[in-house]
């Protein structure tokens, strides 16, 4: 199954080094975005991990917890797209 990052999901990974850096930690920064990309990769194989997003009641669009972050994406026939990587204790909304 093929995997892709939106731009939004490349931002917040950027963002959350960018965090880190200022905080005075970037390696924290760098090793949750690394765990974060391995966690996703797990998808390849296992594609339904992930819970349905409560916000959204879709089945196709789920979320990986990683603490503090979910990682929502929007799973695919054949593939997998990450729409946004954001603090866990954020509400998601829909669009209007």
């Amino acid at each position: 199954m093929n995997i892709s990052f939106s731009k939004s999901a490349i931002k917040d990974l950027e963002q959350i080094k960018e965090y880190y850096l200022e905080q005075g930690a970037p390696h924290i920064g760098i090793d949750f975005v690394t765990a974060i990309v391995e966690h996703v990769e797990t998808l390849a194989k296992h594609p339904d991990i992930g819970r349905m997003v409560p916000e959204f009641n879709d089945e196709l669009i789920r979320e990986l917890i990683h603490v503090p972050f979910r990682v929502v994406y929007l799973r695919e026939s054949k593939s997998i797209k990450v729409i946004r990587v954001w603090r866990s204790e954020r509400i998601l909304h829909l669009p209007k």
